[in-house]
C-alpha cells in the first residue's frame, strides 16, 4: 500500500517509520514525496496544515485524482482548535482522528490486557497534587477550575506558570506525586489525550480529569481508575475528598485494582497514525465513500 503524505504535520520532516518492525504491518510504503502522487491508494492530510496553506494547497492536478484514491483527514486537535472545518464538505473520503467513530480510530492511548500480566509496583509517593500545562489560558475552563481548586489544596504546577520538569520529563516529575490534574484545554467527545494516558497513568498516578463527560471516560477506561470533577458539587469537596485519600492508603490504592489486568498503551505520534492507515487502506479493500459534511460529524 502506498500512502503519500501531502504535508509533514507542522512542516517537520521526519524519518518514514518501519511499520512492519515496529506495529507488524506489513506492505506498507510511506512517502512525503509529491512526485509519487499518481500511485498512491492514500493521500493523508493534516488538518493544522491545511488550515495553513488553505484549500488551494490541496492536489489540483494534473495528474487528475486518481478515481480510487482515498483522501484521509487526520486531525488531533479538538474542534475548538481545529478553525476552517466550514469548507471542507466532500472534499474527503475518510477521516482519521481521536473520535472512536473515525474511519480509522487512533486514540492518544488506550488499555490492553498483556498474556501475562506484569506485578505494578507503585513508585513511592511523597506529593500530593501536581499539574503540567503549556497553554495558559483564562478563558479556559480547566485554569478557572484550577484557581477554584488551588484555594483548598497545595497543586504543584510545571509548564508555561509554573515549576521546570525534573530531567527526565513529564512522566519521572509526576511520578511521585499521587494525583495528576488531567485536565483538557476543551471538552468534546472522546477528546481524551496523553494527560490522561502518559501524564497521568504511564506516571502511575491517579487522575483527576476534566473533560467530556464521565460516561464517555468509562468507554475507554475502568470506573474505578479515575476522578471526574463532575462526581463532586464543587472544587471545595473534591479538594476534601483527595485529602481523605491521602491518608487513607487502602481507598487511595483502589484506584489502582485495574493494573492487575491492564497495561497501558501511550501512542506514538506520527509513526503509529500513519502506519494505521496502511492498515486501513489494505483492509477496506476498494470500499469508497465521501464525507459529505466534516464540520458538522466533527463537531458534533
Amino acid at each position: 500500500v502506498n500512502v503519500l503524505l501531502w504535508w509533514e504535520p507542522f512542516g517537520r520532516p521526519r524519518r518514514m517509520a518501519d511499520c512492519r518492525r515496529r506495529y507488524n504491518i506489513t506492505g506498507c510504503r510511506l512517502s512525503a514525496d509529491r512526485s509519487r502522487y499518481g500511485e498512491a491508494q492514500a493521500v493523508l492530510f493534516h488538518h493544522r496544515d491545511l488550515a495553513l496553506h488553505g484549500a488551494e494547497g490541496l492536489p489540483r492536478g494534473p495528474p487528475p485524482r486518481p478515481p480510487r484514491q482515498l483522501w484521509v483527514w487526520m486531525n488531533f486537535e479538538s474542534p475548538s482548535h481545529s478553525p476552517g472545518l466550514r469548507g471542507l464538505a466532500g472534499l474527503f473520503n475518510w477521516t482519521m482522528s481521536y473520535r472512536r467513530d473515525s474511519d480509522v480510530f487512533v486514540p492518544y492511548g488506550y488499555l490492553y490486557a498483556p498474556p501475562a500480566p506484569r506485578p505494578f509496583v507503585l513508585p513511592r509517593k511523597t506529593r500530593l497534587v501536581a499539574w503540567v500545562i503549556s497553554n495558559w489560558n483564562e478563558e479556559h475552563a480547566r485554569v478557572r477550575y484550577y484557581r477554584q481548586l488551588k484555594e483548598h489544596l497545595a497543586i504543584d504546577v510545571y509548564g508555561a506558570r509554573g515549576l521546570a520538569l525534573a530531567e527526565g520529563g513529564v512522566v519521572e516529575t509526576v511520578s511521585a506525586y499521587k494525583f495528576y490534574l488531567a485536565f483538557e484545554n476543551s471538552q468534546h467527545t472522546d477528546y481524551i489525550t496523553e494527560k490522561l494516558w502518559r501524564n497521568a497513568f504511564a506516571a502511575s498516578a491517579v487522575p483527576v480529569v476534566l473533560g467530556p463527560r464521565r460516561a464517555n471516560y468509562e468507554r475507554f477506561i475502568p470506573p474505578d481508575s479515575f476522578i471526574h470533577v463532575d462526581d463532586f458539587p464543587s472544587p471545595r469537596l473534591l479538594a476534601t475528598y483527595l485529602k481523605f485519600l491521602d491518608k487513607n492508603k487502602p481507598n487511595y490504592r483502589r484506584y489502582f485494582a485495574w493494573r492487575k489486568k491492564y497495561e497501558v498503551h501511550v501512542t506514538s505520534f506520527w509513526d503509529e497514525h500513519f502506519c494505521k492507515v496502511c492498515e486501513a487502506v489494505r483492509a477496506a479493500g476498494n470500499q469508497i465513500k465521501t464525507v459529505r459534511n466534516l464540520a458538522s460529524w466533527f463537531e458534533s
